[in-house]
C-alpha cells in the first residue's frame, strides 16, 4: 500500500507540480495553471493589477490581473505559461474519505507533495471581504504557508480543489473544482468580474447594536447598526444615516451580515430596494437605488 502511495505521489508531482505557480516576488501564495495564458489563484493574494510568476522551471514572468473576485476569493492573472500544462479537472464529485494531493511551492520554489483526505464537504467560510463562500472541501493534506492557491489532485491528478483557507489543526478548506467554479474562472479569464449590488456601510453585529440600545435606554430590538456611511454610496443617497439600525433589507429580515448579504444577492434589478430602519425609537423605511456598481475587484 504503502508504495503503491508513493508511485502516485510520483505521478502527481511529475503531471501537476509544473502548474502550480508562486504569485508574488517573496511567493505570498500560489497559482495554478487553468489554461494556455492563464492562471487562477485566489484574490486575497494580489496586491495590485500586476505581479510576479514564478514557475517550477525557475522563470518569473510578470503577470496582469486579467479579472477578479474579492467577495469569491478568486482571481485569473494572464501571463506566458510557456510549457506549463493546465491539470485535468476531476469529474467526480468529492466525498469524504477520498484520498487526495495537495501540491504547492515552498518558499525555496521547490514542489511540496503532500497526502491526505477529503474530511468533509459543502463547507463555508469567510472570503476576504467578509462574505460567505459556500460549498468548499476540507481536506487534511499539510501545506506550508504561502500555499493558499495551490492545488489538489485525485490520485491520477485530476484537479478537485484550489486551497484557499488554512482552519488550524492540521484541516484546510479548498474552492470545490465543480462547473460552477469552472464557469467563474473562465468568465474571470474573458476579463468579466462580477457586479454585486451594495449599500456602501460599515456594520456592528446585532450584539453590540443591543448593547448600545440598552445603554441609552432604547427597546431592545435585533438589527444591524450603521457604523459608517460611504460619502456618495446608494445608502447615503437613500438617507441612510450612522446610528441607524438596519432591521429589514429587501423584505427579509436583518439580523446577521448574511442576511444582508443573502436579501442584497436576490435583489432583483428594479426602481428600489427597500430597507427599514430604526433610528431612535422612530422606525423609518427607505428606497435604495442601486447605480451600476463597480467591479468586485
Amino acid at each position: 500500500m504503502f508504495e503503491e502511495l508513493q508511485r502516485s505521489a510520483e505521478k502527481v508531482r511529475v503531471a501537476v507540480a509544473p502548474a502550480v505557480v508562486s504569485i508574488g516576488r517573496n511567493g505570498r501564495g500560489c497559482g495554478v495553471v487553468f489554461a494556455e495564458g492563464l492562471v487562477v489563484t485566489n484574490a486575497h493574494n494580489l496586491r495590485d493589477q500586476t505581479t510576479s510568476v514564478t514557475f517550477a522551471d525557475g522563470r518569473t514572468e510578470q503577470g496582469t490581473v486579467r479579472g477578479a473576485d474579492g467577495d469569491s476569493d478568486l482571481a485569473v492573472i494572464a501571463v506566458d505559461t510557456a510549457a506549463a500544462v493546465a491539470p485535468d479537472w476531476s469529474v467526480a464529485q468529492s466525498t469524504p474519505d477520498r484520498a487526495i494531493f495537495a501540491v504547492s511551492r515552498g518558499g525555496n520554489g521547490a514542489a511540496r507533495v503532500t497526502f491526505g483526505t477529503i474530511s468533509a464537504v459543502d463547507r463555508a467560510f469567510r472570503g476576504p471581504r467578509g462574505r460567505r463562500i459556500r460549498g468548499s472541501v476540507e481536506h487534511t493534506a499539510p501545506l506550508p504557508k504561502g500555499s493558499s492557491g495551490s492545488a489538489v489532485v485525485d490520485t491520477d491528478g485530476n484537479l478537485v480543489g484550489i486551497s484557499t483557507h488554512r482552519l488550524g489543526e492540521g484541516f484546510y478548506l479548498a474552492l470545490a473544482t465543480d462547473a460552477d467554479l469552472r464557469a467563474r474562472i473562465e468568465a474571470l479569464g474573458r476579463g468579466e468580474e462580477p457586479r454585486r449590488p451594495r449599500l456602501g456601510v460599515g456594520l456592528a453585529p446585532s450584539g453590540a447594536a443591543a448593547q448600545l440600545r440598552r445603554a441609552v435606554g432604547l427597546p431592545d430590538r435585533a438589527g444591524l447598526l450603521v457604523r459608517v456611511v460611504e460619502e456618495g454610496s446608494p445608502a447615503e443617497r437613500a438617507g441612510i444615516s450612522t446610528g441607524d439600525l438596519l432591521v429589514s433589507a429587501g423584505g427579509r429580515p436583518v439580523h446577521t451580515h448574511d442576511d444582508l448579504y443573502d436579501a442584497l444577492e436576490a435583489a432583483a434589478a428594479g426602481p428600489a430596494f427597500p430597507v427599514q430602519l430604526v433610528r431612535g425609537a422612530e422606525e423609518i423605511e427607505v428606497s435604495v437605488t442601486f447605480e451600476e456598481p463597480p467591479p468586485a475587484s
